[in-house]
């Protein structure tokens, strides 16, 4: 299994698993397809006026995860990424939702943000697109969430996602499936206020190529060329057109369009509306439909990770620069946590591996909080670590970051509310050891302690005499024991 990829979106409107198989070529490493299944849940449609998703879609979730994880077992949990998008973002009960959705797939999820879905959304649907020096736009009209990207080759130059979705527009402006002249121009109205705000930026960047993927771009597309509304890709005139037609039949028939799939009827003129309300407000004159999706992204993005071409860290060197941090201070920090992670000799395994990059992170950019007051920065890190876009990095990610953030100086009840284990205690005081030692902002020659750890007994071995001729840290350290017995920790400093 080592050699296929695994790809879950938990879309709003569908499930969808993905598998790929990576082949070498030379120097270069492809992903071909090998399997795939889809479930129609409906998420969106389950969430009630209080936000919450009811238990009845709930269970037709696991159900679908529960047949996910048959088909991905023996898979390795680093080849398996499973991210959730809209739906779980706004559900008020998906922290009470989602342990129970992990055990029934057998692999952790990730709630990614909206501005992460549309990275991968991008990275997916420029794999089937033939190589071009042009920008392009892309858009994905998903069932809670619609995302707009401009890019340029592998890079994403605009990032947005708005919270207006093929299922949610139509439950809103469409109820029960009633289409009428009002409705269609109150929620395309409504479509265009959302993206007014995006609008100039984009319309400034601007494009020479229109893609649209996910399913509602996909299926306008087949309608209006099946139907002869338009000759070949999505254009306005032809949904006008489609728009008339469904106002006068006032409701969505599936005998009635060619090239309209069931599972999309009782979705359509939310989607329609977007679509419209895009192509008028971005001055789209015309729009061909991509193949790839997030789906597709993830299995890449994992394919990255797996070449060592992370994401992530690219974003963390972005933001190094972004924020004017000093790097040589990051370098020695981070080497030195790292160094004493090493010597911890906790199990190997793909959570001690995403723990020890973690702390390289972190590590890199503790110091962020500094770009906005010196007073208290480590909480003004934790909070932007949490909070920011940080293209790659999953929910689950960032609060990992700034769990080790918050915790790296100070006292360490105002980190328990991130409930962390072990490992994550361990790492966070290889992080404090790491600043205390290097508080002067110059390189060590060498480590001057060892560090090993017994249930919760850290012990701290300094070499001889280094004590003595550094009493700044032999006061800071003789602190640290009991900053970490009020932890619930003995450290042992000898």
């Amino acid at each position: 299994m080592d050699n296929r990829l695994a790809s879950i979106d938990l879309g709003s409107n569908t499930f969808r698993l993905s598998i790929g198989r990576i082949v070498h070529h030379g120097g270069t490493a492809q992903i071909y397809a090998e399997d795939k299944l889809r479930e129609l849940v409906a998420l969106a449609n389950g969430l009630d006026e209080h936000k919450r998703i009811d238990a009845a879609t709930v269970e037709q979730a696991l159900a679908a995860l529960r047949r996910f994880g048959e088909r991905l077992r023996g898979f390795p949990p680093a080849n398996v990424r499973a991210v959730a998008t809209n739906t779980f973002r706004v559900a008020r009960n998906a922290a009470e939702i989602l342990p129970a959705a992990e055990r029934a797939l057998g692999f952790p999820i990730e709630i990614i943000s909206g501005q992460e879905e549309a990275r991968l959304i991008y990275l997916g649907v420029i794999q089937d697109l033939p190589p071009s020096d042009h920008r392009r736009l892309v858009i994905d009209i998903g069932g809670g969430s619609t995302e707009f990207i401009i890019g340029q080759r592998a890079r994403p130059l605009e990032l947005a996602s708005l919270e207006l979705g093929c299922t949610t527009w139509t439950r809103q402006f469409f109820p029960q499936g009633r289409i009428t002249e009002a409705r269609m121009r109150q929620a395309v109205l409504a479509a265009r206020g959302a993206i007014e705000s995006i609008a100039s930026r984009y319309r400034g960047t601007g494009w020479q190529e229109a893609y649209g993927s996910s399913g509602t771009a996909k299926g306008l597309l087949a309608i209006l060329t099946e139907n002869g509304l338009s000759p070949r890709d999505i254009t306005l005139d032809g949904m006008e057109r489609l728009r008339a037609a469904l106002v006068d039949a006032g409701q969505v028939r599936l005998q009635d369009w060619a090239g309209l799939k069931a599972e999309r009827v009782p979705v359509l003129p939310g989607g329609l509306a977007i679509m419209i309300a895009a192509f008028q407000e971005l001055g789209i004159d015309r729009m061909r439909a991509g193949d790839g999706a997030l789906r597709i992204g993830v299995l890449h993005d994992l394919l990255g990770r797996d070449l060592h071409q992370d994401q992530r860290d690219e974003t963390v060197r972005q933001m190094l620069g972004r924020y004017q941090l000093d790097g040589a201070q990051a370098g020695h920090v981070r080497n030195l946590a790292l160094r004493l992670f090493d010597q911890l000799g906790l199990a190997a395994g793909p959570e001690t591996t995403e723990l020890r990059r973690a702390l390289g992170w972190t590590a890199d950019l503790h110091e962020v909080g500094l770009a906005i007051a010196r007073s208290d920065y480590h909480k003004h890190s934790a909070y932007i670590l949490q909070h920011a876009d940080m293209p790659g990095f999953s929910h689950d990610d960032q609060r990992l970051l700034a769990f080790l953030a918050l915790g790296h100086q100070g006292r360490l009840a105002k980190v328990r509310d991130y409930a962390p284990d072990r490992a994550r205690w361990l790492a966070l005081c290889c992080l404090r050891l790491a600043v205390l030692v290097l508080r002067r902002r110059e390189p060590l020659a060498s480590i001057p302690f060892h560090i090993q750890a017994q249930g919760r007994t850290i012990h701290v071995m300094v070499d001889e005499g280094w004590l003595d001729a550094h009493p700044l840290s032999r006061f800071l350290l003789k602190s640290e024991v009991d900053v970490w017995r009020k932890a619930g920790f003995t450290l042992a400093v000898s």
